[in-house]
């Protein structure tokens, strides 16, 4: 269940928030959240097309400077970001871990300390060609799992799969370099959110915990925990 998210939350290493958003907000929070941005940031959302798009950016941006605030303590605006190779923000000198995902009109932010996590979040959209994107990046067992559904239930396990692939990925950190049919998750309608096997390695995938995350109608999400210890809280950003 999401609740209102409290105002100071604190972390322990035991658990692990996630917090969801809208990203459609008023003009007077648009702006304050564009006073929160680097400049790298508002060069970022000045390159949008499409005005939505630039607005979503500044919005997810911004709560995210927020809710980091809130969880250290310190100004949003004065926060520094670093970036890996491949694009994963984090604050150096800090044991928070964070990752953000947005979709559609949503956005999640998933904050924990030490471990390494990563968050998705799809939009559910018309799919004619699922097995095809399967046959090239699902594993072969989630292929055969996908392809035994009926067909009217395939869009659905299809984005449960890619989402949990993908928070995986996220946590990884290493992009599309780790390549997605390298590793198996669940995806059937009964079954609980899983990673299987990682390089063909089931006790490898025991140091993991992966959430799917219950959403409004046509939405997909879930997290991925490097740690099998940790207790999920479910937070929503105050519109």
């Amino acid at each position: 269940m999401w609740l209102p998210g409290p105002l100071f939350p604190t972390l322990n290493s035991q658990a692990v928030h996630v917090w969801q958003a809208e990203l459609t907000v008023s003009v007077e929070r648009l702006v304050r959240y564009m006073g929160l941005l680097a400049e790298d940031e508002r060069e970022r959302a000045a390159r949008f097309r499409f005005e939505r798009h630039r607005n979503h950016y500044i919005a997810g941006r911004g709560m995210l400077r927020e809710l980091l605030g809130r969880y250290l303590g310190q100004r949003p605006e004065d926060l520094v970001f670093s970036y890996s190779e491949y694009g994963k923000p984090k604050l150096t000198g800090s044991e928070l871990r964070f990752n953000l995902a947005h979709s559609g009109e949503l956005a999640l932010f998933a904050f924990g300390l030490h471990d390494a996590l990563g968050v998705d979040l799809e939009a559910e959209r018309p799919l004619h060609d699922a097995l095809a994107i399967a046959r090239r990046f699902f594993s072969p067992a989630e292929r055969e799992a996908l392809a035994s559904l009926p067909e009217d239930q395939q869009a659905a396990a299809f984005f449960r799969c890619w989402t949990r692939k993908e928070a995986f990925i996220k946590a990884v950190g290493e992009g599309l370099s780790h390549a997605l049919d390298a590793f198996e998750v669940t995806l059937m309608p009964d079954e609980p959110a899983q990673l299987r096997a990682i390089d063909g390695s089931e006790e490898e995938a025991r140091k993991w915990s992966l959430y799917a995350l219950d959403l409004p109608q046509s939405y997909y999400g879930a997290i991925a925990v490097k740690s099998r210890t940790k207790q999920l809280r479910l937070w929503r950003v105050a519109a």
